[in-house]
């Protein structure tokens, strides 16, 4: 995509977010779960649209439960809003995204300081009572983003949230495409030393791509302790992704 669309396009999204920004502060407040996760899906349908990205989702919604994910880019918690709205725990530091950190905070999304240990313990029995509730939480277990290829090993902590509920882990896949050659792109992929700014531009500018969300079987825990747990779900996101 030529620099000029890149950036009307950009524009356009930072209106759309300035929108949902608005959705939330007026909207949210008086709504019920049911509709927030309406707004939430409509609204991240459109900031796909004007992304250029497409969405393709195979499989079921996930039943109540704890939504396990790879992890590739700030594009993951769109997409999968888009496929089946969830409620989210990311690291601290996205609450300091521009614009992008309010929307997701505002929207929901549980926040883990990654440098203090014992705030694991406080997320996981945050997540317990939610799971417990019935609510959908989705965590990225690899603990960070990765280049889309390889899935990182998975962090057994969070997996004990579903332990304690008593609750399915359903797995699921991400993985971004260039719509013209069908292949794996890396343009989303936020790694390294790539800020926030230079990952979106480089996403507006790889042209048209194909978000693909593979969700698979809901699993229990079957006697499996959090690790032998974390690894059986890494070898079913493997298989999706």
């Amino acid at each position: 995509m030529s620099p000029f669309a890149a950036s009307w396009r950009l524009i356009l999204a930072i209106r759309h977010i300035t929108t949902g920004l608005r959705t939330i502060t007026k909207h949210f407040p008086a709504a019920s779960q049911t509709a927030r996760d309406a707004m939430v899906q409509s609204w991240s349908v459109e900031l796909l649209a004007i992304l250029n990205v497409d969405l393709v989702v195979k499989g079921d919604q996930p039943p109540p439960g704890l939504v396990v994910a790879n992890h590739v880019s700030w594009l993951d918690i769109l997409v999968m809003n888009a496929a089946h709205p969830v409620r989210f725990l990311s690291k601290s530091d996205v609450k300091a995204w521009p614009l992008l950190g309010r929307l997701i905070e505002g929207s929901g999304t549980l926040f883990i300081e990654r440098s203090k240990r014992r705030d694991a313990m406080r997320v996981v029995q945050t997540i317990t009572g939610y799971l417990r509730d019935g609510h959908r939480i989705a965590v990225f277990p690899e603990g960070t983003t990765n280049d889309g290829i390889h899935v990182l090993p998975f962090h057994g902590n969070l997996i004990q949230a579903a332990l304690d509920a008593d609750c399915a882990v359903t797995p699921v896949g991400i993985r971004y495409v260039g719509k013209a050659t069908g292949e794996r792109s890396l343009a989303p992929a936020y790694i390294d030393e790539d800020t926030l700014l230079s990952s979106v531009w480089r996403t507006l500018r790889a042209g048209r791509l194909v978000a693909e969300v593979s969700v698979g079987a809901a699993q229990t825990a079957n006697t499996r302790d959090r690790r032998q747990w974390a690894h059986d779900l890494r070898e079913a996101v493997i298989a999706l992704v």
